[in-house]
């Protein structure tokens, strides 16, 4: 029954070829009836005319719907000229109520204006042309019968409207829908886009920090290998630690683009906690840090430590790579009442055109990536050369408010 209606749906025609079919017989049969009768007059014009009417209406009801304006405005005709050549309706009649319905459903503004000044004109018209003599001496029953014909031509025509306003409704909640799910694809792509990036920013912080540690260790451990074998073992020792830390980092980022079930297996991002972890190697790897942290220490959210540790790593990786041979590095975090201030400074050989442009690749992966993490945390970054020489890397990043004790 289901594939029944859906198949009717979406062949109306086959089902107005099937009512109008029953209207036409009704119609034959009634005129027929009429003829058989013994006291029946002999066929005049005025028959004929209304056999006639009775074949055009449910020729005109098959084809409602694909012209809905001109089989309306056929059907006004025709019960016009009905009216006013006094052909008395029969049961094929019953086709105006649904073109009333047709121009109000289906047709535009104008044929369901027509419509409904026919269905209202339908009734008085009958009356007054088509009516018995008797029934004019009593106005009262005249009015009745004229709202009585009235009354269900304005109905039909009433129904038409429930059903286009019904029809738009429906249009709408599918295009509404349609144009959530446009949204809801470009917010999941900007979303895969944003992660994308995070990703890239993760993977090129661990790579930059721990792959230069490793070749510092390495150029080392070649370089002290035959003279002090015990040095070049204990550098070799920190590559081989330095490269599984990179590994387990790796993994976890990899991971978010497994499912939620392994989620679990890696560890959690490095926080500020992890700061002196990091500065231990990079001072292992050879570059000497001082550390200093003013202010009232607080615990701070899982992202703005992760954006605090990566600048810390990212400065401490471009010193390395760009300050000499005898730079020397500074980190100071300084909690304040509102903010955060992360200062990475170096006394090396300053800004570099391959510093500021990210090295020979071009990419500037370093601080672009510290300005989208600071920029994500809406703080601010302010990134150049030192006065006295070296360069520094300043960020400050607004901290949420205490809640009160």
């Amino acid at each position: 029954m289901h594939r029944l209606n859906a198949w009717l749906r979406r062949h109306p025609v086959v089902v107005d070829s099937g009512w109008a079919l029953l209207v036409l017989l009704l119609g034959v049969l009634a005129a027929v009836e009429s003829n058989g009768l013994p006291d029946a007059p002999l066929p005049s014009w005025k028959h004929y005319t209304g056999v006639a009417v009775a074949f055009l209406l449910p020729a005109l009801m098959v084809v409602r719907r694909r012209w809905p304006d001109a089989t309306t405005a056929a059907a006004v005709a025709l019960g016009l000229g009905q009216v006013a050549l006094g052909v008395e309706p029969n049961v094929s009649s019953i086709a105006y109520l649904v073109f009333a319905y047709t121009g109000a459903a289906f047709g535009h503004a104008w044929t369901s204006r027509l419509a409904l000044a026919a269905s209202l004109a339908a009734g008085p018209l009958t009356m007054w042309r088509l009516a018995p003599s008797e029934q004019h001496q009593s106005g009262y029953l005249t009015v009745f019968m004229a709202v009585l014909m009235t009354t269900p031509f304005v109905l039909c025509w009433a129904w038409g409207r429930l059903t286009r306003v019904r029809r738009a409704y429906l249009v709408e909640l599918e295009d509404r829908a349609a144009r959530l799910e446009r949204e809801r694809d470009a917010k999941a792509q900007v979303a895969v886009a944003a992660e994308r990036a995070r990703i890239a920013r993760e993977l090129h912080d661990v790579v930059a920090h721990n792959v230069s540690v490793m070749i510092v260790q390495a150029d080392g451990a070649a370089y002290v290998l035959d003279a002090s074998p015990q040095q070049a073992k204990e550098a070799l020792g920190t590559i081989a630690s330095t490269g599984r830390q990179a590994l387990a980092e790796m993994r976890r980022l990899l991971g978010v683009l497994r499912t939620a079930d392994t989620a679990g297996e890696y560890v959690p991002q490095p926080g500020v906690e992890e700061l002196p972890d990091l500065l231990e190697q990079v001072r292992t790897a050879g570059l000497p840090v001082d550390f200093a942290a003013t202010g009232e220490v607080r615990e701070l959210p899982r992202g703005l430590e992760l954006t605090v540790y990566r600048i810390v790593q990212e400065a401490l990786t471009n010193v390395r790579k760009h300050g000499g041979p005898n730079a020397r590095a500074r980190v100071a975090v300084d909690f304040r009442p509102a903010d955060l201030e992360v200062l990475v400074e170096d006394d090396g050989r300053g800004s570099t055109s391959e510093q500021l442009s990210g090295g020979t690749d071009g990419l500037g992966h370093g601080l672009i990536g510290m300005r989208e993490r600071v920029g994500m945390v809406s703080g601010s970054l302010d990134v150049g050369p030192r006065p006295g020489g070296g360069f520094r890397i300043r960020a400050v990043l607004p901290l949420p408010l205490k809640a009160p004790k």
